[in-house]
């Protein structure tokens, strides 16, 4: 630790001492004392000037596409003027909740040929992201594309390519990214709020189906309301299958599993808070234990990697898992374990909890300890805990990620995007190499700084 980051860390200690209210108390509470918690609301001041109208199309009208384009509407100056889907029902409920004056297509093609279109937003099923994204930045449009960014590790340096070349403003949608608590969790582990970082984990559970990916299947799915030959067309050829269509997330052909639907989220929100290019060492196993309803994928995922020594971070490790079965343990964590303490953060909240010790390392306590004995035996001390909390009214995180894609479009400029193809990349790559990984029994080994498989 340079002196620089000595200062900071000292500093912050002393700030968390003043603030957690154990100031003379240092760390010789005592067991029976009641537990220190001190809870900070986290604030964010944001106004965005709507100079021009950005108009926005969406490409894959679902729940999540329509979660975005309804988010991107809360954003000042943003007009949504077209939606694209391949299914029939999607498009009329397009017509009814965004207007009936939009223009619908089940062709992507028809969307990017549009003058009127600015931006689009990809919420296609996985194996379309490449594909869609590279022809929007060759047509002259900005990309907000949903995670993971790829399909699969072989496709994310033609993405990266076409950014670099287009100069298109180019946003992955791990919305927790540009969130207070990510942002709150990255200025602690800078201070020095938990020491030398060691370890991390992170944890999803899910029981309810339709978060299982057991989607609704509409009545009138048929090859007559469904363009499957437009799906399928860059993967597989099969026979007309309505699962495989609504219930995407659960064939491989299509989507990318536990790994590329939700470690994606960890992984990109660890990687902002470290200023980390990614693990090197990558291992996974599971299985189907409970789901037996035809999918392809695990339901239970468990995740092991090895993060190298940089410049910014020390060696550490991570553990990830993921399970579709238990419902009783909440939905999902990211903590991070230093050598002074941990961090539990989510998108709205960071709870910071400092480790205990019997040595303040003051002198003066320190030689009277030495020369008393019968210093009375030392309790076990409860952590010192603090909450910074995102205060009431807080739009969150995918608000905050869908404003910083506007506002780079308005800059003009990729320096203000929150997650790019370089960073989407760098977090789908570890997410599908753990798919490799359990198909293939063995560790997968990556090139965070290169960004390819050695």
């Amino acid at each position: 630790m340079d002196k620089n980051q000595s200062h900071a860390r000292r500093s912050f200690l002393k700030k968390l001492m003043l603030t957690s209210g154990a100031m003379a108390a240092g760390n010789y509470l005592s067991a029976s004392d009641a537990e220190v918690r001190k809870i900070v609301g986290l604030s964010r001041n944001q106004s965005f000037a709507a100079n021009d109208n950005v108009n926005v199309a969406l490409i894959g009208a679902g729940s999540m596409g329509s979660g975005d384009l309804n988010t991107a509407l809360m954003v000042p100056g943003v007009k949504m003027v077209a939606a694209c889907d391949l299914y029939t029902g999607r498009l009329e409920s397009a017509r009814k909740k965004w207007g009936n004056d939009i223009f619908t297509t089940k062709n992507y093609k028809e969307i990017l040929n549009r003058k009127d279109i600015d931006a689009v937003i990809i919420a296609t099923p996985d194996h379309w992201h490449k594909q869609i994204s590279i022809d929007a930045m060759n047509a002259g449009k900005h990309v907000y594309c949903e995670k993971p960014m790829v399909h699969s590790v072989g496709e994310g340096p033609d993405v990266i390519a076409a950014q670099k070349r287009t100069g298109k403003v180019f946003q992955v949608g791990s919305q927790g990214v540009s969130s207070l608590g990510n942002e709150k969790a990255k200025e602690l582990l800078k201070a020095g709020a938990i020491g030398e970082l060691n370890y991390a984990e992170g944890f999803w559970a899910r029981r309810d189906p339709v978060a299982v990916w057991q989607y609704p299947v509409p009545e009138d799915a048929s090859e007559q309301t469904v363009d499957w030959e437009a799906y399928i067309s860059n993967t597989t050829r099969r026979p007309f299958d309505k699962l495989r269509f609504f219930r995407w997330r659960n064939y491989n052909d299509y989507g990318t599993g536990m790994a590329g639907d939700l470690y994606v989220h960890l992984f990109s929100s660890l990687h902002f808070i470290t200023d980390s290019l990614g693990p090197d060492r990558i291992y996974s196993t599971g299985g189907l234990r409970f789901w037996n309803d035809g999918r392809e994928c695990p339901d239970v995922q468990l995740g092991a990697f090895d993060y190298p020594k940089t410049t910014v971070h020390p060696a550490f490790n991570l553990s990830l898992r993921c399970n579709f079965v238990d419902g009783t343990s909440g939905t999902t964590y990211l903590k991070l374990v230093g050598s002074e303490g941990s961090m539990d953060v989510t998108w709205d909240d960071v709870t910071l909890k400092k480790n205990n010790f019997s040595d303040s390392g003051d002198p003066f306590l320190q030689k009277q300890k030495n020369t008393n004995a019968s210093e009375p035996r030392k309790k076990i001390l409860p952590p010192r805990i603090i909450t910074y909390k995102a205060e009431e009214g807080y739009k969150g995180g995918p608000y905050d990620h869908m404003a910083n894609f506007f506002t780079a479009i308005r800059s003009g400029s990729n320096k203000n995007v929150a997650e790019d193809a370089v960073f989407g990349y760098r977090a789908a790559a570890p997410a599908l190499l753990c798919n490799d990984s359990l198909r293939e029994k063995k560790p997968m080994h990556w090139d965070p700084v290169n960004m390819k498989k050695v």
